[in-house]
């Protein structure tokens, strides 16, 4: 699947501090990735409506964990998919009278140009689910042969406790499970189950449903899987961080980990779950299914500078549920324009301690609003004339580029 066109990020003086992340499954902040290459899956979309700003939040968050990986030196390797097959999508087609593909397609070049206009880096492999059956099949096929999934009147299914860490990335009791499991896509109450929590593996074919003709039999994958048979392939296990928003812990990330932890034979899937907060809208999470949603592409029609809508949401650490209000981006506009008034003066404060400044607050577990905070001090120490240093305003536009996305 095609990716968007990548910015082109400043080069700066020196390395910042390993990154710090808060992990799900220990409950802690810890440092990420400690070799020399950085490997991150993020969970994409599943394109039947634009990108709202819970999205932008979300991959905005796990963009400023790639531009720190690369100003500490590291190489990364990003993934991310989109699930481009999925009952939530036909629906929608259904509803609308139009065909899915062509539905998914249209969403799809959308958030492309919501992820280009906010200078969002580009994953290196953007991977679809349909163009993944294949690699799906055959990590189904593995977990039949390790005895892990099983036939529910032709559907498959996943046995969750043949993982023995099943568990160990939400830690949650079962009534919390159950009731997550029955509100974000899966069937606890069919009957046939070993198990109320079983994911499904391979949706056997309905009428009027896609499928494929595979070894498994006509048919179409479950959600889980797919993830993780693309992680799997394309950045093997083991790898750094595993990224979305909080409402992926579980049932999805949970999952998607017991597979892979199955298909390789013991933990980890990933060495670190990073999770960011919901956003809100007049007290209710933002989602699709409530309705409730502001969209970056409406936004960029009223002729919103996209770089105060990234502001706007760097504004909040990405670990805390906020709601929005268009106060939020009447004050991002401001603090956009101090910022260019102030770094087209002829000098500034220290850019080398402003640029160490940053490199910490964002190595502190993103946090983004203690960096958006060091670029007010400069920006008022150059605004009151302090500081001399003729190299500093166009040092505080390259960090602010390369580290922060936002183009001054």
């Amino acid at each position: 699947m095609r990716t968007w066109p990548a910015p082109q990020l400043p080069t700066l003086p020196g390395r910042a501090p390993d990154l710090r992340l808060f992990d799900t499954a220990t409950g802690g902040i810890r440092a990420t990735a400690p070799g020399t290459t950085s490997r991150m899956y993020v969970c994409g979309i599943t394109p039947y409506d634009a990108t709202h700003l819970g999205h932008a939040a979300t991959f905005i968050a796990f963009d400023l964990v790639l531009r720190a990986w690369r100003d500490a030196g590291r190489d990364v390797r990003y993934v991310q998919n989109v699930t481009d097959v999925d009952d939530p999508l036909l629906e929608r087609a259904v509803r609308d009278g139009e065909d899915w593909r062509e539905l998914a397609e249209r969403e799809t070049e959308l958030f492309r140009e919501d992820m280009t206009a906010l200078r969002v880096v580009p994953p290196q492999h953007y991977i679809g689910a349909v163009e993944t059956i294949p690699v799906i099949v055959e990590a189904i096929t593995a977990l039949r042969e390790k005895g892990a999934a099983y036939d529910v009147d032709g559907d498959l299914y996943f046995a969750a406790h043949s993982d023995p860490a099943f568990g160990a990335v939400g830690h949650l009791d079962d009534p919390t499970m159950l009731a997550l499991c029955a509100e974000r896509g899966g069937d606890p109450e069919r009957s046939g189950k070993k198990h109320p929590l079983d994911p499904l593996l391979w949706k056997a074919a309905r009428p009027q449903e896609p499928s494929w003709d595979t070894e498994l039999g006509p048919g179409r994958p479950g959600w889980h899987i797919e993830c993780t048979a693309i992680a799997l392939s394309h950045l093997g296990a083991g790898f750094d961080v595993q990224g979305g928003g909080r409402d992926l812990v579980f049932p999805h990330h949970e999952m998607s980990a017991s597979h892979g932890h199955v298909l390789v034979g013991a933990p980890p899937f990933a060495r670190h779950y990073v999770h960011a907060a919901m956003v809100g809208l007049d007290g209710e999470k933002m989602s699709k299914s409530k309705g409730n949603l502001v969209f970056v592409s409406t936004l960029r029609r009223e002729g919103h500078d996209p770089m105060a809508l990234r502001i706007a949401l760097l504004g909040h650490h990405y670990r805390g549920d906020w709601g929005w209000s268009p106060e939020d981006l009447a004050a991002a506009e401001d603090r956009l324009a101090r910022w260019r008034a102030a770094v087209a003066r002829p000098a500034g404060p220290d850019g080398a301690a402003t640029l160490g400044a940053l490199r910490e607050r964002l190595a502190d577990d993103l946090d983004a609003p203690g960096a958006l905070r060091v670029i007010d001090e400069w920006v008022a120490g150059a605004a009151a004339g302090t500081g001399g240093d003729p190299d500093s305003p166009d040092l505080v536009v390259r960090a602010t580029d390369a580290l922060l996305g936002v183009a001054l």
